[in-house]
């Protein structure tokens, strides 16, 4: 039988503390009062001293309230029932249809025994040529989208859920502009793939410990569903608000800043979301995408700066496409030695190029005079930035590197291009 404490001895923001014993970390409660029945969550113990964030923020609650403990973490369904569905931050259904409490499962368990993982193999088809011929996505690999505010990240992500050959999506929006949730659910309705996703959503008008719990609900969604033998794609938006709500817990906690008033625990915060990411031996696999906002455009960031730590490579968004020069995915090697032959002689041909046809350009906007190499240059770069780096472009892979041999076909002589004459002899087009 779970003790009820009557005496709340602090208030601060929306954290409340109260004196308890035989109480452990991040598990419930329930604060009672006359506003009614919140829930909230351990996140100090100091000797008798637990300090809750209560989920519904503080508003209207008093000091001789009750404070019932449950005995238990955060737990959300590991249920078929789930996809198809909408949820807020505490697992609460958000679609206006019932919650589901069958085969409840915990969150924030810890990252899979390696001894149970297997080395990254498979590609994840996406139908965007910057990812799939340049920067290839790969089973269980965890990946940030470097980003600014303004860009279309949001719609990369729509994109990728709609278009990626994957068994099940795990969408969890973390700050969300209501706007931007309604177009993820819109858009997944109308193109027929809402029926294999399931979505987290804290917008930004949502009590902020929700916002800290949408990962860790994803992953253990996506976990369930990959025991199962699911390929699970999970992707997160945004990070930069998770870290953001973890300062502004760690400021009402009083903890001790480190780089920009972020908690010293950041790192470790941020590698045990991503480190979810798995491959398991005789199972499924979870591969987590998530977009990483960069205020300023800075890369030193401690958000952005602690995430490339952790993670196998990043896509950089800007100007709307995603940039080749910074992008990498160090998996990428594991799986394009075996989609086509001409795969990473195409991929390292037009990259080449297209640094030069960068240099070009910077020759033309000081005054030099074009040579007939330039003007080539020029014209290359204009249609692979047309017909590769554009996220209007969807084709398969295969379609995208017969595409790739006909810009350089229309734009050089083949001996100009440094690929080997064996594949020159059986991929380059005849005009």
């Amino acid at each position: 039988m779970r003790k009820v404490y009557h005496k709340i001895i602090r208030i601060a923001g929306n954290v409340i503390t109260v004196e308890a014993d035989g109480v452990a970390y991040n598990e419930l409660a329930e604060v009672s009062g006359l506003r009614g029945v919140s829930l909230a969550q351990v996140i100090r113990l100091d000797g008798r001293k637990v300090s809750l964030q209560v989920f519904a923020g503080s508003r209207g609650i008093g000091t001789d309230d009750e404070v019932r403990f449950l005995g238990r973490e955060m737990q959300v369904s590991g249920s078929d029932a789930l996809l198809g569905r909408v949820f807020n931050g505490r697992g609460a259904a958000r679609d206006n249809r019932p919650d589901i409490t069958e085969n409840l499962i915990d969150i924030g368990t810890p990252s899979v025994n390696p001894a149970k993982r297997i080395i990254p193999r498979h590609m994840i088809r996406t139908n965007i040529p910057m990812i799939d011929i340049f920067n290839t996505l790969v089973e269980s690999q965890k990946l940030p989208i470097f980003s600014v505010a303004g860009e279309p990240y949001n719609e990369l992500l729509s994109r990728i859920a709609l278009q990626a050959e994957v068994d099940v999506i795990v969408l969890g929006g973390m700050g969300l502009k209501h706007d931007d949730y309604l177009t993820f659910k819109r858009t997944l309705d109308e193109q027929g793939a809402l029926s294999r996703t399931v979505m987290f959503i804290h917008t930004a008008s949502d009590p902020v410990v929700e916002c800290l719990m949408v990962p860790d609900m994803c992953l253990a969604v996506a976990e369930s569903f990959a025991l199962k033998g699911k390929r699970v794609l999970c992707l997160l938006s945004d990070m930069t608000n998770f870290a953001d709500a973890l300062k502004e817990i760690a400021v009402t906690m009083e903890q001790i800043p480190a780089t920009r008033g972020y908690p010293g625990d950041l790192y470790s915060q941020l590698a045990a979301r991503y480190e979810k990411a798995v491959d398991f031996d005789g199972a499924g696999s979870i591969t987590i995408l998530a977009v990483t906002t960069m205020p300023g455009d800075d890369v030193t960031h401690p958000v952005p700066d602690n995430t490339g730590y952790i993670t196998e490579g990043q896509f950089y968004l800007r100007n709307g496409r995603i940039e080749p020069f910074g992008s990498l995915s160090r998996l990428k090697q594991q799986v394009n030695g075996r989609t086509r032959s001409d795969h990473r002689a195409i991929m390292d041909a037009m990259i080449r190029l297209y640094a030069d046809y960068k240099s070009t350009l910077e020759k033309q906007s000081m005054g030099f005079k074009m040579s007939n190499w330039d003007k080539k240059l020029l014209k290359y770069g204009a249609r692979f930035e047309k017909e590769m780096m554009s996220l209007d472009v969807n084709i398969p892979l295969e379609a995208g590197l017969d595409l790739g041999w006909r810009i350089l076909a229309d734009c050089f002589e083949r001996t100009e291009v440094g690929v080997k004459s064996d594949l020159l002899s059986q991929y380059w087009p005849e005009k």
